[in-house]
């Protein structure tokens, strides 16, 4: 059991004074005053050598740490986190790094961070720099593309995505044999018979959803849609 708190100074003198009597029992007087043998030697010796003020107590803190980062660079590390909230240990110890300062582990930025407040669910909401919204409804908006292509035996295999924004549903994923805008037209129309006809559909500017043309100009994908309400 540690000292007692409430007069931790009485009971180490009072301690030490039994302890030097002659003939006492160190370590039954270590045990009714409920430390370990370890700690009765310890304030035995601290006492021989420093008198009463040896049995106050020292911090353990270093004097020096070689290891603690230089004023100057943790200004650096905060510098940077508030002018970029959204940057964490990695990206800020690249950056001091392609300054040209002294190279400092990301763990190590990170911790400066921690202890200076800047890496809290506050902060991190704060510092987020997008944040995630869905519409409503289902159906109140769709988002459709395509992923690319894939090469098969058979020839080259369009992917085809429709999601709901809402639910997060998808509606199709079907593969197309060609990236155009009569067979997007078929596709959808299938869709459209099993689920209704969403208000908007959002898609990127390339074809078939936007003008082969020139840009700005409708596409004839997108009139049938706008002749549909959408």
């Amino acid at each position: 059991m540690p000292w007692s708190t409430r007069d931790t100074m009485s009971l180490r003198e009072e301690f030490v004074t039994l302890a030097q009597q002659e003939g006492a029992n160190r370590r039954e007087l270590c045990r009714r005053f409920g430390i370990s043998p370890q700690t009765g030697y310890k304030w035995l010796a601290r006492f021989a050598q420093q008198g009463a003020g040896g049995l106050i107590d020292v911090t353990r803190r270093p004097h020096r740490s070689p290891r603690t980062t230089a004023a100057p660079l943790q200004q650096a590390v905060l510098a940077l986190r508030c002018e970029h909230p959204a940057w964490g240990g990695r990206k800020i110890a690249r950056r001091l790094q392609d300054l040209g300062l002294q190279s400092v582990a990301p763990s190590t930025v990170t911790a400066i961070l921690n202890r200076h407040g800047l890496i809290s669910a506050q902060a991190s909401a704060a510092a987020t720099p997008w944040q995630r919204f869905e519409h409503e409804q289902p159906n109140a908006l769709w988002q459709i593309d395509f992923k690319g292509y894939v090469d098969t035996p058979a020839g080259r295999c369009h992917p085809l995505t429709l999601l709901d924004d809402h639910s997060r549903f998808n509606l199709a994923l079907r593969a197309c044999a060609r990236q155009e805008g009569a067979t997007v037209r078929g596709q959808l129309t299938e869709v459209f018979r099993t689920y209704g006809l969403p208000v908007r559909i959002n898609a990127d500017n390339g074809a078939p959803w936007g003008s082969p043309r020139e840009p700005g100009q409708v596409s004839e994908l997108a009139l049938w849609l706008i002749r549909l309400g959408i």
